[in-house]
């Protein structure tokens, strides 16, 4: 056991030092591609995600309403058994995160639909 946390300091500046190398190696990758391609590197622009804080909220509702379901099954339902549930949090917050999800998605579809009908 003392020798895992010996390690600690030793690892995780070697992992941190090893994630900044990572992005940095692959950006440059990325960049050296697009000019063999024949593209501008500047010119690039990331494209805007419109609906991307309506995807976190309905994902983030979804995983909180899941959190609470799973509270109140396993405080009523399951207390007879007497044991802990960790895997009714894991699926609850699965299933509601991914209808979140599902629901978002739903919306920006018709969103799209009907800008494309006008």
């Amino acid at each position: 056991m003392e020798n895992a946390e010996l390690l600690i300091p030793i690892l995780v500046p070697l992992g941190l030092f090893a994630m900044i190398f990572g992005i940095i190696y692959l950006n440059n990758r990325e960049k050296m591609a697009m000019i063999e391609r024949g593209m501008d590197p500047r010119a690039y622009k990331a494209q805007p995600a419109p609906y991307k804080n309506l995807k976190w909220g309905l994902l983030l509702i979804g995983a909180g309403l899941g959190l609470f379901l799973a509270f109140v099954l396993d405080r009523s339902v399951f207390n007879n058994i007497g044991e802990d549930n960790p895997a009714i949090y894991f699926a609850l917050i699965a299933i509601f995160g991914g209808t979140g999800l599902v629901i978002s998605y739903r919306v920006e579809k018709k969103e799209v639909l009907d800008k494309d009908t006008q």
